[in-house]
């Protein structure tokens, strides 16, 4: 046996990204710099980094499986040759992790939940390379595996993308002659069809309230690849029910990612970064894609180039937490160092053989990238703005939440789900105090000191041509020390609230045409009881609402944030202001502008330091109507990420017109009307 000590790195690419041999060695560098973090046995991969819930236990299981992952996908591409030795490496700490009595010994599904998540990954990459690793184990090894492997059968509770975890571990335990129960994959089908909404998207789970509303990159790294992972696990085609939702998927997903190779920053777990690949290899390998060969290389080489240019792997070649560089505020409870190695899956591809023609076709221009467009997307409720020439996509969010607390509970917005926008070029500001008081690609309501309110439970109202509508229940959360100005700093005591105020509705719309934005609001008291919050669960029916959580009563001022951009040092972010517009310019010619256009307003620009994954500082433009604003009166604003250094956008729009609660008419420059319906007409 080889010694478990590191090569030397450092090695040059033999290629561009776009060749299949700049994959290789990418896998490899990956693969290797990893080496040093591994335990004597090598069943444990302890990688310098924050520590998960779950404790730095399983996070040695969850380096080792996730690299193996990527391992898999390396040597059965290339038909197993290896030649870094790395699943000689792998199965020795498959030895040492399965031995009970053994020092390195992983932690059984009963004694950490999170085993379910990496003993997925441990079952693909067995079965992707049997003829090589499992097939030449011994008996021994090979019966503790399976042991380990069986913890998962019989256990129920998921529900959301993990029913796919217990599905190809059962898979691969019943072509090995292990234990498996047809009960646990039934079950797991029913929920799976559950959670499907339609149009290719999954919710990744339910609400609070119940409702399918949780859209994100989950959708496609977890619901659209198991099932294939499970279909060659079992030497079959993929199911023609997932071959078509895949398909479907990936229409609407391309627009998703821009044509820098950028991809929006939205959603839980963002740090694993490239994984977002793993549903378009996924549509190549089984033949479910709408995209061509050359199309799925192209987009594929430029996400891979993206994050490695932009600083994804640190001075050791490592993942990190964090989107480009390392920035630990982008993680969730269960993310640990070896978390961002679930970013193997973007290395799917490598199934594909050489003489595939993915690897043989000239890189050609995905349809998404063609030209600039607006993109409807009603699942998820989105608005998908892209500008192929600057690179830049915009997602005008309407429709995608994650609320996990109780209906009544005080909770701030989810900074991932529940702001307005999210691009490709900026990410929510993830402050304590950012995320106490949202200023950021939001739309609140002021009250009496100045606070901004949360948007909570939101309800789509409408979607169609360029408009997306919808409204919620707004609330403020009670702080130790409250504080709503938007600006310096990033305290106000946000680490515990105390309690909730309750607000009226507010409706927010969306208005697309280019890089341009309208962005109206309009609050009004709902019917029946003020201040009722909707949707009450039965459960809490008979709560006295009152005297759990008072009303906020206003009067209220509307505040309308912009895109927040982010650099190395607060020189390279300038600050413009006009009498009714205010523009964030960074060094490279990226701008962030909002501009009124109904009503006197105050403006600004909040700075922070420390909130933004993109860089050190960011700088966020708002507006902020000049005072108190009644109940059914419409606030619009011009709001503008560009990456194209022009400053023609402030005459986009030539008014917007507004008469009692008919609908909202904005016309713009060039002649053409958007209708925005109101009231009942909006619901519908």
């Amino acid at each position: 046996m080889t010694s478990l000590s590191a090569p030397v790195r450092g090695r040059e690419h033999p290629a561009p990204a776009a060749d299949r041999r700049h994959w290789l060695a990418t896998a490899d560098d990956l693969l290797l710099a990893t080496r040093p973090h591994a335990s004597p046995g090598g069943a444990l991969l302890r990688l310098p980094g924050p520590v998960s819930a779950s404790g730095a236990w399983s996070d040695g299981l969850e380096g080792y499986a996730r690299t193996f992952l990527l391992a898999a996908f390396r040597v059965r591409g290339e038909d197993g040759d290896d030649p870094h030795g790395h699943l000689e490496r792998y199965a020795a700490g498959l030895r040492s992790g399965t031995d009970p009595a053994g020092p390195e010994r992983w932690p059984r599904i009963g004694e950490r939940r999170q085993a379910v998540v990496e003993a997925a990954s441990v079952a693909v990459a067995l079965s992707e390379t049997r003829p090589w690793l499992w097939d030449r184990l011994d008996d021994g090894t090979r019966e503790r595996t399976v042991e380990w492997l069986a913890g998962i059968v019989g256990t129920s509770g998921y529900r959301n993308n993990w029913l796919w975890f217990q599905n190809v571990v059962e898979a691969f335990l019943a072509e090995v002659g292990g234990p498996w129960r047809q009960e646990d994959l039934d079950r797991n089908d029913e929920l799976r069809e559950a959670l499907y909404v339609g149009d290719g998207w999954y919710s990744d789970g339910r609400d609070h309230r119940g409702r399918l509303r949780t859209f994100d990159n989950y959708t496609g790294w977890a619901w659209h690849l198991y099932p294939l992972l499970r279909a060659r696990i079992r030497g079959r085609a993929l199911e023609p029910l997932h071959a078509g939702r895949l398909r479907e998927y990936l229409d609407q997903a391309q627009h998703l990612v821009g044509a820098t190779g950028a991809p929006v920053l939205h959603g839980r777990s963002a740090t694993y970064r490239f994984a977002v690949l793993a549903p378009f290899w996924a549509g190549a390998i089984a033949g479910a894609t709408p995209l061509e060969a050359g199309q799925t290389r192209a987009l594929a080489s430029a996400v891979l180039e993206h994050f490695t240019s932009c600083g994804a792997l640190d001075e050791r070649g490592l993942l990190s937490v964090g989107w480009h560089r390392p920035f630990p505020r982008l993680r969730q409870l269960y993310t640990g160092a070896g978390s961002p190695y679930w970013a193997s899956k973007g290395f799917l591809g490598l199934l594909l053989g050489a003489q595939h023609p993915v690897w043989c076709a000239e890189p050609a221009t995905p349809p998404a990238w063609r030209r600039e467009r607006v993109t409807l997307l009603p699942v998820p409720g989105w608005l998908v703005l892209s500008t192929p020439g600057d690179g830049t996509v915009r997602v005008l969010n309407h429709g995608s939440q994650r609320s996990l607390e109780p209906v009544l509970a005080a909770r701030a917005d989810d900074p991932f789900y529940d702001r307005q926008g999210y691009s490709n070029r900026t990410s929510p500001q993830l402050s304590p105090g950012a995320i106490a008081a949202p200023t950021d690609s939001h739309v609140a309501l002021l009250d009496e000191r100045g606070a901004p309110s949360h948007r909570g439970d939101t309800e789509p109202l409408h979607l169609a041509g360029g408009v997306a509508v919808s409204r919620s229940h707004v609330h403020w959360l009670d702080l130790p020390a409250a504080g709503g100005d938007g600006g310096e700093g990033d305290g106000g005591g946000a680490a515990v609230w105390a309690g909730l105020r309750r607000g009226p509705r507010l409706t927010t719309a969306s208005v697309a045409r280019g890089r341009s934005e309208v962005r109206l609001a309009w609050w009004d008291e709902p019917p029946g009881a003020p201040g009722a919050s909707p949707d009450v669960p039965p459960e809490l029916a008979g709560v006295d609402e009152e005297a759990l959580w008072p009303r906020c009563t206003g009067p209220f001022a509307v505040h309308v944030g912009g895109w927040p951009l982010a650099a190395g040092s607060a020189a390279d972010l300038v600050v413009e202001e006009g009498e009714d517009w205010v523009r964030v310019r960074r060094g490279d010619g990226t701008t962030s502008l909002v501009r009124a256009v109904t009503g006197p307003v105050l403006t600004g620009a909040g700075r922070r330091t420390g909130a933004d994954p993109f860089g050190v500082v960011s700088a966020t433009p708002w507006l902020r109507s000049g005072g108190h604003v009644a109940q059914h009166r419409v606030v619009a604003a011009l709001v503008v990420l560009s990456a194209a250094g022009e400053d023609g956008d402030l005459d986009a729009v030539a008014a917007v017109e507004a008469e009692g609660s008919g609908p909202v008419r904005v016309r713009w420059r060039d002649g053409h009307v958007d209708v925005v319906p109101r009231g009942r007409e909006a619901a519908r």
